[in-house]
């Protein structure tokens, strides 16, 4: 069972738009704790690993896809850096949220247990486009 439906239109597009300002927040504040840039692109997929979860059924795997791609993490985390040392975990939560906001401007969304293609945003992968034509 596939969903039907998702955010379309302008709607689609505001979030696609704010997964970009993430994206460059994240990215500028990240540049301003001198975080270092191979730990950045060691670490910028790392979130997509929680596809593993998929290997346990879709409703598994949309939990763990959806923890992982949720910007409630990298917010306790970013919360946990400030009260502490901020050098030891903001530049993760700033990785996070970078890589949150870089899947949400590709169109990537959090997922329904009925499928991977199921997102908030709409459906994605090759069905997608044939869905969305007249």
């Amino acid at each position: 069972m596939s969903l039907v439906g998702g955010v379309t239109g302008p709607v689609r597009a505001w979030l696609r738009l704010e997964g970009l300002a993430v994206l460059v927040a994240s990215v500028a504040l990240y540049a301003q704790l001198d975080g270092g840039w191979g730990r950045f692109a060691l670490l910028f997929l790392a979130p997509d690993l929680s596809f593993l979860g998929y290997a346990a059924g879709p409703r598994r795997g949309a939990a763990v896809y959806n923890a992982a791609h949720s910007y409630l993490g990298p917010l306790l985390l970013a919360l946990a850096g400030v009260t502490g040392d901020p050098g030891a975990l903001l530049p993760y939560a700033l990785i996070w949220t970078a890589h949150i906001g870089f899947d949400r401007l590709l169109g990537y969304g959090l997922k329904y247990p009925t499928s991977f293609h199921d997102t908030h945003l709409g459906r994605i992968g090759p069905r997608a486009a044939d869905e969305r034509r007249p």
